[in-house]
């Protein structure tokens, strides 16, 4: 197995303190411990060359289990074993097989430029020069900076950056990618490029993704598999599809009349309608599909009808919210 995860816990110890001046004055002497669980016994494997997403609300404990997995921070409980290594352990064999990139840090030195900091994971990784040309020029070229890396990285923009922090982190070929909140900030073209990239370098080079994004696009275009995190517990592994299906009650239908109908009452079974392309779109409680396809049918001239399950993001909204 690639990656495996069993039983995996983890906790941190927070001051706790009483409310109030008099609770603060208290805790100048003695400080009270409290125990706050992050990752709550989740158990996964990931095979090589799969494209994982993690998702879940902030807090969920998607970032901690990915740390955890890249042995920045060690499990409470339980064991992780990345290709039979023990992360935690920080082993130089092991940070070879790794490479995690995080969207809101950066491994580039500021003042150089990025090829500098480029020549200077060679040197860490013992890359031999003829591949690191290769690998540098390929990778470039790929993400359209050929002409950026000899400038300092401080002249950048953010989108330009991100790509930087890519190219780094893949130089020594790792056979695992993780990647945290990787196109945050960027605008929707520098998102859409990114996640190009990591679509087809992954089916080209076979290299494990895994992904934390509250972009659920970043995660729909890039991830196969999706791992629903909330309150530190797993509660689904699966498909985009799959999710849909255990999680949503309802489906969606898209509908246009001929003669500009307008849908004045709300069918049974409808939950909400909205207007859209000349249109309506209907959220439709599944056990009630054949009687509002009856009842619009029953409308007048359809010119256009399209029926599909309910938007990954609709689905999540619905988890965050409660329902």
């Amino acid at each position: 197995m690639h990656i495996q995860v069993e039983n995996v816990v983890k906790d941190y110890k927070i001051n706790s303190k009483e409310q109030g001046l008099k609770g603060s004055v208290k805790g100048l002497f003695t400080r009270e411990k409290k125990i706050v669980r992050a990752v709550d016994n989740i158990s996964f494997s990931i095979e090589e060359g799969e494209c994982v997403g993690f998702i879940g609300e902030n807090g969920a404990g998607k970032t901690t289990t990915i740390k955890m997995l890249s042995g920045l921070i060690y499990p409470s409980q339980g064991s992780i074993e990345v290709f039979n290594y023990k992360p935690a352990d920080r082993k130089k064999e092991f940070k070879k097989q790794i490479s995690l990139v995080m969207g809101n840090k950066s491994q580039l030195w500021w003042d150089l430029s990025a090829f500098e900091s480029f020549d200077l994971q060679r040197v860490l990784y013992d890359i031999p020069k003829a591949d690191f040309k290769k690998r540098l020029d390929r990778l470039a070229e790929t993400l359209n900076v050929t002409a950026l890396i000899e400038k300092p990285v401080r002249s950048l923009s953010l989108g330009e950056r991100m790509k930087m922090e890519l190219i780094v982190s893949l130089l020594y070929n790792p056979r695992v990618l993780i990647l945290d909140e990787p196109t945050i900030g960027l605008d929707l073209n520098s998102q859409k490029n990114i996640r190009k990239f990591l679509r087809e370098f992954n089916q080209e080079n076979k290299t494990t993704v895994i992904m934390t994004s509250h972009y659920l696009e970043d995660i729909e275009t890039v991830c196969d598999r999706l791992l629903f995190i909330q309150k530190g517990k797993l509660i689904h592994d699966g498909t985009k599809d799959e999710i849909i299906e255990r999680f949503s009650q309802d489906a969606r239908i898209y509908v246009r009349y001929k003669n500009n109908i307008a849908i004045t009452d709300l069918p049974k079974g409808v939950t909400s309608i909205k207007p859209k392309d000349e249109g309506f779109e209907l959220h439709i409680n599944k056990e009630e599909y054949n009687n509002v396809i009856r009842t619009l049918l029953n409308l007048g001239d359809i010119d256009k009808l399209d029926i599909g399950g309910m938007s990954l993001e609709h689905v999540v909204e619905k988890i965050y919210g409660g329902e």
